[in-house]
């Protein structure tokens, strides 16, 4: 397998790094969302402040930090988890943002009706808004999900064995050289592609089920 194997075995690594991450961005952006929708100002302001700090510093500055920062804390980290929490925080940012633009793309007249039905308000989330607001939200999800594919070879930096780093590690003792970023490169895109054909799919079939 020569140069293949190496970057084969890094495969979950990307992939560990890519799921962690939107895991806990996911989670993380959820009460961001209804934070930066609220009538309290401070919770507001909180959630904004959150958003704009993880989306405004690069995200080789948060893997520097987490990694090599907080061990002057005494929270220790091996590489795999600093990068999985490092593109979390980064990764709540951006979905925040895609929830609440999902929830505004919802029309007031379905929160008006759900209400003159007399639907409770987690009847109604779950039954009415959040079907609706998942249909708007799914293309930004599958793009952002698919960036973060890509983004995860930043990962390399501080030492996690994912696919540009085994490139780059084997590259320098290999007469293959650039051929291996070149092989990591289809890899990345037979990742991706499969991803955005049933991103797209999913969408078509959302699509046709909500015109019903």
């Amino acid at each position: 397998m020569g140069g293949f194997a190496p970057i084969i075995l890094a495969i979950p690594y990307t992939l560990m790094v890519t799921v962690g991450a939107f895991l806990i961005g996911f989670i993380i952006a959820i009460p961001l969302m209804f934070m930066r929708g609220s009538k309290f100002v401070p919770f507001r302001l909180v959630a904004q402040g959150f958003i704009d700090i993880a989306r405004g510093i690069p995200p080789i500055v948060w893997l520097f930090f987490i990694y090599f920062g907080l061990p002057g804390i005494g929270v220790l980290l091996d590489p795999l988890e600093a990068a999985i929490i490092g593109l979390g925080i980064i990764s709540a940012g951006y979905l925040a943002e895609i929830f609440r633009g999902g929830l505004v793309a919802v029309h007031k007249g379905q929160f008006e009706a759900s209400h003159a039905l007399g639907l409770g308000g987690w009847t109604m989330f779950t039954k009415v808004i959040a079907p609706q607001a998942l249909r708007a939200m799914l293309p930004g999800l599958a793009t952002y999900f698919i960036g973060l594919v890509k983004d995860s070879s930043i990962a390399s930096v501080i030492g996690v064995t994912e696919m540009v780093f085994a490139a780059s590690t084997y590259a320098r003792r290999s007469p293959e050289g650039i051929l291996l970023f070149f092989i990591a490169a289809i890899v990345y895109m037979a990742l991706s592609i499969p991803m955005g054909l049933a991103a797209r799919g999913m969408e078509a079939r959302m699509r046709k089920a909500g015109a019903r």
